[in-house]
């Protein structure tokens, strides 16, 4: 029987421990919902992977689910509603950007099952934050609960230094694994 070299593993472990530290650090991190403000998409609880570069390398789109700093000690989970230069109006539960309606699928379900009429208030982004358009450099943000959601409706736009990156997978529990979102 011949003796294993294990000499020759620690090398192979040593490397693979310092890529995993580095992927970790600076690709992607691993992030717990904390509370319901993204119900039906995230559940308290749920884990989910952000890929920390994505911003970096594309530009964050219009309704992508991302992770942002609050403040030095909390980090939200919102969906992006405007970008710069974006108008935003809310009337009659439809989203209006820059005058032409989006449709919001995700919360079709969420919607019928609520009690809650309207689902999201009506109002107007110079009415929520004081500015006709979207600021460049900055984001305006909505949990997908809308009733039950502390965002940009309350503490205005987020700026893209604010941003850790864009939720990609949703793994936690493994029932309700998921590879990016509705849109």
């Amino acid at each position: 029987m011949k003796k294993i070299n294990y000499r020759r593993f620690i090398p192979v472990v040593f490397f693979a421990i310092v890529v995993a530290v580095i992927v970790k650090s600076y690709l992607f991190a691993s992030y717990v919902v904390d509370g319901e403000s993204m119900e039906p998409t995230l559940y308290d609880g749920n884990l989910m992977m952000v890929n920390k570069v994505v911003y970096d390398l594309q530009e964050i789109d219009r309704l992508d689910v991302i992770v942002f700093h609050k403040n030095k000690q909390e980090d939200y989970v919102k969906r992006v509603i405007g970008l710069p230069g974006d108008s935003v109006t809310y009337k009659n539960d439809k989203l209006y950007i820059n005058g032409k309606y989006v449709e919001e699928e995700f919360l079709d379900e969420l919607q019928k099952k609520s009690d809650v009429e309207p689902y999201t208030e009506d109002f107007t982004l110079e009415e929520v934050t004081g500015k006709a358009t979207i600021p460049e450099g900055k984001l305006f943000v909505m949990g997908d609960n809308r009733p039950d959601s502390l965002d940009s409706r309350s503490f205005g736009f987020i700026s893209e230094e604010q941003l850790v990156g864009k939720v990609d997978i949703k793994y936690w529990p493994i029932s309700q694994t998921e590879m990016g979102f509705d849109k």
